[in-house]
C-alpha cells in the first residue's frame, strides 16, 4: 500500500513537531456531561469516564443507544462542552488549546451531513483541506492517494448526491482525513453500507492503523467488526465504563463459563434456561447457548433436559464472541 502523503515518515505530526511521542493519543479523566431538563431535573449522560488511549491503537467503544457513546465522542471532538472533567488529544487540552486539540482529529459522525452533497467527492476534500489550513499543492496529493484507497478514484467528479449511502460514507472518511490528523473517531463507519463498501472500510482501517501508527476510535452497534478491528474495547452503560480490555483478553474472562448444549427434539419441548442462555435450533434439533459458572448449574440443566426425554447430542465448552460478552456486562453491569 502507498504511504499517506500526509505521514510519510510514519509518524504524527504533532509527536514530529513538538517532541509529544511519549504522550498518549487520548486521555480523558473523569469527563462528566449532565443536562439539566426544563423541570428542574438533571441527566447525566456520561458519568466520570476516564480513558487513556495510546498511539496507533484501534480502540472500541461500545454501548447500547442512549449508553454515552457518541456524548463522550462529541466531548472529545471539541463539539459538546463537559459539565466536569479534561480530554487532551496527543497532550492538547480540547477545553483550553481546543485550535490545537482539534487539529489533532478527524472525525464522521454517524447522523450528520459530512460532506456536501451537491460538490463532488474531489470538491469535498479540495474544500474541507482549505478549511483545515493546507494549499492546494499540498491538498492534491492527499486527496487522490485517500480517494484511490477508497476506490473512489474513477468517479471522483461525481456529485456526492448521486452516490450510494456506502460511497458518501466513505468520501466522509476521506474528507476526515485530508488534513492527515493523528487521531480518527468514526461513529458507526458501516451503517449502511453494502458488504463490498464495508470490506474496504474494514480494510483501510486497519491499513492506517498498522502501517501509519494513526490512532482509531471506533463506535458500533456491529459488535462483529469491533471484535475484528480493534485492539481494545470499552463498554459503557448507563454513562458509566463496566469493562475496559484488550480484546483478547475480555473474551478470555468469559470463556471458562460458556457452553453450548445440543440436543435433539422440538424447541417447544426444552425447560426454560437459566437467564443468559440463548435457544437455537437447525435441522438437527435444538442448541442451548449460555453462561455455566458452575458444575452445579449445568448437571442441574442437564438434568431437567433429560426429564424431559430430549436426547443429548453434546456438551462443550465455547469460545465466546464480543457479542456474548457485551450482552452480559449489558445485563448484568
Amino acid at each position: 500500500m502507498a504511504i499517506d502523503p500526509a505521514t510519510r515518515s510514519g509518524t504524527p505530526p504533532a509527536a514530529r513537531a513538538d517532541g509529544r511521542a511519549a504522550l498518549p493519543a487520548i486521555d480523558i479523566a473523569s469527563l462528566t456531561k449532565v443536562y439539566e431538563r426544563g423541570n428542574g431535573a438533571r441527566l447525566t449522560a456520561v458519568d466520570a469516564v476516564s480513558l487513556t488511549v495510546p498511539r496507533g491503537q484501534v480502540f472500541g467503544l461500545l454501548g447500547p443507544n442512549g449508553a454515552g457513546k457518541t456524548t463522550t465522542i462529541k466531548m472529545m471532538s471539541g463539539l459538546v462542552t463537559p459539565t466536569s472533567g479534561t480530554a487532551r488529544l496527543n497532550g492538547y487540552d480540547v477545553a483550553r488549546q481546543r485550535s490545537q486539540a482539534v487539529r489533532q482529529i478527524g472525525a464522521v459522525l454517524e447522523g450528520a451531513r459530512n460532506v456536501y452533497w451537491s460538490l463532488s467527492a474531489w470538491q469535498n476534500l479540495l474544500y474541507f483541506g482549505r478549511l483545515k489550513g493546507l494549499s492546494g499543492r499540498v491538498i492534491a496529493p492527499r486527496a487522490e492517494w485517500l480517494l484511490r484507497e477508497l476506490d473512489l478514484w474513477e468517479r471522483r467528479d461525481q456529485t456526492v448526491g448521486g452516490f450510494s449511502r456506502g460511497m458518501q460514507q466513505k468520501v466522509a472518511i476521506a474528507a476526515a482525513m485530508i488534513a492527515g490528523p493523528p487521531i480518527l473517531l468514526l461513529d458507526e463507519p458501516t451503517i449502511g453500507l453494502d458488504v463490498q463498501a464495508a470490506r474496504t472500510v474494514r480494510g483501510w482501517v486497519t491499513k492506517v492503523a498498522r502501517e501509519q501508527g494513526k490512532t482509531i476510535v471506533l463506535t458500533t452497534h456491529q459488535l462483529a467488526l469491533a471484535q475484528e478491528l480493534c485492539d481494545r474495547v470499552a463498554v459503557i452503560r448507563q454513562g458509566r465504563i463496566v469493562a475496559d480490555l484488550p480484546t483478547p483478553e475480555l473474551l478470555a474472562r468469559f470463556r471458562q463459563d460458556l457452553y453450548e448444549i445440543r440436543v435433539r427434539g422440538r424447541p417447544e419441548a426444552v425447560p426454560q434456561p437459566p437467564d443468559g442462555f440463548v435457544i437455537g435450533t437447525d435441522d438437527e434439533g435444538v442448541t442451548l447457548r449460555g453462561p455455566v459458572p458452575d458444575h452445579e448449574r449445568l448437571y442441574g440443566l442437564l438434568e431437567q433436559l433429560r426429564a424431559r426425554n430430549l436426547p443429548l447430542v453434546s456438551v462443550k465448552p465455547v469460545e465466546p464472541s464480543l457479542e456474548d460478552v457485551f450482552v452480559r456486562l449489558i445485563e448484568e453491569g
